[in-house]
């Protein structure tokens, strides 16, 4: 961590306990900034409370008070989940204070390697599978932070001009930057998400892009080249451009071409050896062969984390086998195309076990993976309705609303033959029942080992 004068002295508020919000204000406070922190909810657990009041931090929880506007705050960091149509964030935007998230704190403190990972699905997998890569090349000094679940705030206090780290950036995170400079960004894939953030798919997009808005031509962009818009996105930035292609459509990066997987011309390994299941996945190995390749990983230790890397916890995650029927948690499929991604996966018949908070769209996109691979759903949540009416227009007979993701492994388990896949994978966030998709996969997991009697692997 450099040191810097950025901060000294400068009054700020930190809206949101959550741990971004903590470590941000621990770390404002070594800076030599006056800090406040604001909550809208009062915490079950105090301690984090405690921890902040010993630094002198005044915390205030129970509401978002307006007359937090008139105190004259130099900079206001946010927790990235906070709505920026929030009456208290609106009103320090309305006055010109700049609102930021807490990876704009880290970036403008961080003096190692910033690899940031970014894209619609298959971030945290690729953030992943880049760290293990750049770790087992270089064993030290590689750290995995962000949105993957461990604060880049936290981080960069332990980080010196030697290290990397490797950062999941989410768009919630990244419109809150401003002069965040990845060495190597990753584009994995854009779709249509979180609309009820940021309104408009161009404010999506224009979040997204904002990884690399600040790169130059001494900086690398590797992004998925198997659509027309994302290529064409690719003329936005300053930085080499390093295509990934799974279709083949450039081979100027890394790419896939007749099953096997390549480095500019090196023949890598073949793509049925990379262990996590999944086109998808394949897409996301090739954007980490790419960065590992960008920072002299050895093609051996690519191929060895690449064939022993089974999945990130609640992203593809193979739970366990039982009576021939095999679990897979993907709670993280928390959008339409993540779970068409995940259905895509497999060549088995597929019990899907879907649904989740109610966003407004509707599941038609997913009826052709629904007749492609699934022979019976068990619905849930909010959506249940219109994931059904979905299911019912790819022909499937066998749909089943249930209360929620742990009622249905019962159901899904007495509907199921030898062969099946019994899999988790919502399409839609988990805010309606569970505060995240970590504790809904987690449900979904323990309701697994109680009907199968085995424990997960």
């Amino acid at each position: 961590m450099k040191q810097s004068t950025s901060y000294q002295n400068k009054k700020i508020l930190v809206i949101g306990l959550g741990k971004s919000g903590v470590n941000v204000a621990k770390l404002l406070v070594e800076l030599g900034a006056k800090v406040i922190v604001n909550d809208k909810q009062v915490p079950k657990d105090k301690q984090p409370v405690l921890e902040l009041e010993q630094l002198g931090i005044k915390v205030i929880t129970g509401s978002h008070p307006l007359s937090l506007l008139d105190e004259q705050f130099d900079l206001v960091v946010k927790n990235p989940g906070i709505f920026y149509d929030n009456p208290l964030v609106a009103g320090f935007i309305k006055r010109s204070v700049p609102v930021i998230t807490d990876v704009e704190v880290a970036a403008t403190i961080f003096d190692g390697t910033l690899i940031g990972v970014t894209g619609s699905n298959g971030k945290t997998t690729t953030t992943t599978m880049i760290t293990k890569m750049l770790q087992q090349q270089n064993r030290l000094h590689v750290f995995d932070a962000g949105n993957i679940g461990i604060p880049i705030s936290q981080v960069v206090q332990q980080t010196t001009a030697d290290d990397t780290i490797v950062a999941e950036l989410s768009s919630f995170q990244l419109v809150g930057t401003k002069t965040l400079q990845p060495h190597i960004a990753v584009i994995t894939n854009i779709f249509s998400n979180h609309l009820d953030y940021h309104k408009t798919r161009t404010n999506y997009v224009n979040a997204k892009m904002k990884i690399t808005a600040n790169q130059t031509s001494s900086d690398y962009l590797v992004i998925n080249w198997d659509n027309d818009e994302w290529q064409q996105l690719s003329q936005k930035t300053e930085a080499q451009v390093v295509p990934f292609s799974r279709l083949g459509k450039s081979n100027q990066g890394a790419y896939e071409d007749n099953g096997q997987l390549y480095w500019r011309g090196e023949k890598i390994m073949a793509a049925a050896d990379v262990r996590v299941v999944g086109d998808h996945n394949i897409e996301n190995a090739l954007a980490a062969i790419a960065v590992a390749k960008l920072q002299g990983v050895d093609t051996r230790i690519i191929v060895h984390v690449l064939t022993t890397f089974g999945g990130v916890r609640h992203r593809m995650q193979f739970v366990l086998e039982s009576d021939g029927r095999q679990f897979y948690n993907d709670s993280k499929a928390t959008d339409i195309e993540a779970t068409e991604m995940a259905l895509k996966g497999f060549s088995q018949p597929v019990i899907l076990l879907a649904g989740g908070l109610d966003r407004g769209y509707t599941f038609e996109k997913l009826v052709p993976a629904f007749k492609e691979h699934v022979k019976a759903v068990i619905l849930f949540g909010e959506t249940a309705g219109k994931l059904a009416d979905a299911a019912t227009q790819a022909g499937i007979k066998s749909i089943e609303l249930t209360k929620d993701c742990m009622s249905a492994v019962s159901l899904a388990y007495n509907d199921s033959a030898s062969g099946d896949v019994i899999l988790l994978s919502p399409a839609n966030a988990s805010w309606d029942q569970f505060p995240n998709f970590e504790i809904r996969g987690d449900k979904y997991i323990e309701a697994v080992e109680q009907v199968t009697g085995k424990k997960e692997e």
